[in-house]
């Protein structure tokens, strides 16, 4: 039987994505899980070079220095965190693998080929303000290379540091390709997970009653009662992680689960599983999920051609 993969009804929401997968098992779902966390390439700022000293306002002559609440390593970790757009389709290249630069020294690495340059110049409060400090943000940067690399709107708003009155703050940023397993900043998806699917099945209609009298409500605002059931069966992936959620209102050491006698149980579906994670924002999540298949796809190509040399 063949690997299925489909997107459960409803998602992706935002970021987040459920994926039914079929017809497979544990180590190969949690092989695809790894990859996600692991292997699929995203940009980050990997490289800040900050301005310091003394800065003079030209148009009102006010003297501004270059520090402020946060050490300069605490905004580059900040910066870091940040969701660079990563375009799969612009080509960019891993810095040790850029055609441009794989003979320079790591200092004299980098071109329009395996980086993007952000810059940053923002100024606190005048002294005659009546804004005591500024918020400076993901917003304020400016990016200096493709167009497609600009911070998006939903991220714009990340706090990176304050700046009171007489402050200043300047860098130039680099951000550069890389995999979650050489850093967490890398990491295109988090709290990637999955479980076995489960069908409920309703045994008890009456003893159910004590689950459906509390009155809970679907993640899509339904009632959970005996509705949700066809022939006292539910299959629906949504409704059947409401309902798991649900149930422990009535388990072990609620005081209803003498009375609820497992009025509902849950029926786990042979080789499918529910596979779900969360993106940074930096890629869609259909393309998390590709870019994942391809890079196990790539693995085990490489392996196979490995093991046609040894044996010739």
């Amino acid at each position: 039987m063949y690997m299925k993969a489909s997107v459960v009804d409803g998602y992706p929401q935002g970021n987040k994505m459920k994926i039914l997968i079929e017809g497979t098992d544990p180590s190969q779902v949690n092989a695809l899980r790894r990859a996600i966390m692991a292997d699929v390439p995203k940009m980050a700022i990997s490289k800040v070079m900050f301005t310091l000293g003394v800065n003079q306002d030209n148009n009102r002559g006010e003297i501004f220095e270059s520090v402020n609440a946060l050490p300069d390593e605490v905004i580059a970790h900040r910066l870091a965190m940040i969701p660079i757009p990563t375009q799969p389709d612009e080509g960019m290249s891993f810095p040790d693998e850029c055609a441009n630069c794989v003979d320079l020294t790591e200092d004299d690495k980098g071109c329009p080929m395996c980086q993007v340059l952000y810059t940053l110049n923002v100024q606190g409060p005048s002294s005659d303000s009546d804004e005591p400090y500024r918020v400076v943000r993901a917003g304020d940067l400016t990016n200096v290379s493709d167009p497609v690399f600009d911070i998006s709107e939903e991220m714009k708003s990340i706090p990176i540091t304050y700046l009171a009155q007489g402050q200043f703050l300047e860098f130039i940023a680099f951000a550069t390709l890389g995999r979650g397993r050489d850093h967490a900043k890398w990491s295109a998806a988090s709290a990637v997970t999955f479980q076995p699917q489960n069908e409920a099945e309703l045994k008890k209609p009456k003893k159910a009653s004590v689950l459906f009298d509390l009155d809970l409500k679907t993640q899509d605002g339904r009632s959970i009662d005996a509705k949700l059931f066809t022939n006292k069966k539910c299959t629906d992936i949504a409704t059947v992680l409401d309902l798991e959620k649900a149930l422990h209102q009535v388990g072990e050491g609620t005081g209803r689960d003498a009375d609820f006698d497992d009025a509902i149980v849950l029926n786990k579906v042979d080789g499918s599983f529910v596979f779900s994670y969360e993106t940074d924002g930096s890629l869609a999540p259909e393309a998390v999920f590709n870019l994942a298949i391809e890079e196990l796809k790539s693995r085990f190509n490489d392996l196979g051609e490995d093991l046609e040399r040894a044996f010739a």
